[in-house]
C-alpha cells in the first residue's frame, strides 16, 4: 500500500493571518511537513511570536504585517515573497473577523467593517497569486468559509453574509481555473477553542467564563469545540497532492453539528 505522507518539501505556501489561531497552527503544520511558509498578520507581537517558534522548531517562516484588506499592500506583501521564492504553491485564506447580530441589529458601518476584510481581504489575496499560480502551472487555493456559510446560525447576520460570499468565491474560482490546474476548495467549522473565544468569554462573561465555556463547547453534538490542530490536519489534507482530485469542494469541521443537532 502506498505510503502516503502530506509531504509539503519544496512547496511555498501563504497563510494570511497566520500570528494566532487556526492560522498559526495551518504555519507550524506546513512547515513541519517541509513547506516554505509565509504569514501575514496585522499583530506585531503575533507575527514575530509564530515566526520566532516555527524557526525554533527548525522550519522555513518568514512573514510581514499586511492589511489583507489593502489591494495594494496585500500584491506588494506577495511580490516580495515571489521575488524571494519564486512561486506560489499554496495560498491559504484564513484572516477574518467576526460580528454578532441579526439584520436588524447590524448597522450600515457594521456590514462594511465584515465585507472588507472577509470579503474583500479573501478577493485580494486571490487576486494578487492568481497570475502568478497560473504562469507557473497550477496551485492550490484554501479559503476559510464556516458552517455559517451551510446553515442558519442565530445572530450571526454579517458574518454569514461574509463566509456566503466566500463558498460561492470558492466554487468560482473551481470552476474557472480548473483547467489551470488550480484547485480552490473551502474549510466550513464550526466553533474552534481559539485565543478570540477566550477574549469573548472575558469581555462578555467575566464572572461566568466557566460557565460559558461549557455551554459553548456543548452546542457541538461531540460535547467540545475543535482544536485549530484539527483544522490545520484537514488544511494540510486539502492542501496536498493527496488531494489533487478535489476542487470546488467545502468540508464541513463541526463535531457533528450540521446533521446530528
Amino acid at each position: 500500500m502506498e505510503n502516503f505522507k502530506f509531504d509539503l518539501t519544496n512547496k511555498t505556501a501563504i497563510v494570511t493571518g497566520g500570528g494566532s489561531g487556526i492560522g498559526r497552527a495551518i504555519a507550524s503544520c506546513f512547515a513541519q511537513q517541509g513547506a516554505s511558509v509565509y504569514i501575514l498578520d496585522m499583530d506585531e507581537a503575533n507575527l514575530n511570536s509564530t515566526i520566532h517558534g516555527i524557526k525554533s522548531s527548525g522550519g522555513s517562516i518568514s512573514g510581514n504585517l499586511c492589511d489583507v484588506s489593502e489591494l495594494d499592500k496585500t500584491k506588494q506583501s506577495v511580490d516580495f515573497f515571489v521575488k524571494e521564492f519564486g512561486r506560489v504553491d499554496i495560498l491559504v485564506n484564513n484572516a477574518g473577523i467576526s460580528s454578532i447580530g441579526s439584520l436588524s441589529q447590524t448597522t450600515e458601518d457594521e456590514l462594511d467593517r465584515i465585507y472588507k476584510v472577509n470579503i474583500k481581504g479573501v478577493y485580494n489575496c486571490m487576486k494578487a497569486c492568481i497570475d502568478q499560480m497560473i504562469d507557473q502551472g497550477g496551485g492550490v487555493i484554501l479559503n476559510m468559509a464556516s458552517i455559517a456559510s451551510l446553515t442558519g446560525i442565530a445572530d450571526r447576520f454579517a458574518y454569514s453574509m461574509s463566509k456566503g460570499a466566500v463558498h460561492t468565491m470558492t466554487l468560482s474560482v473551481a470552476r474557472d481555473y480548473v483547467e489551470k490546474n488550480i484547485r480552490c476548495n473551502c474549510i466550513c467549522p464550526a466553533r474552534v477553542h481559539t485565543p478570540f473565544v477566550d477574549q469573548y468569554l472575558e469581555k462578555h462573561y467575566p464572572d461566568a467564563k466557566d460557565e460559558m465555556f461549557q455551554k459553548l463547547s456543548q452546542a457541538q453534538p461531540i460535547g467540545r469545540m475543535g482544536t485549530p490542530e484539527e483544522v490545520a490536519a484537514l488544511a494540510l489534507f486539502l492542501c496536498s497532492d493527496e488531494s489533487s482530485f478535489i476542487t470546488g469542494a467545502a468540508y464541513p469541521i463541526d463535531g457533528g453539528t450540521l446533521n446530528l443537532r
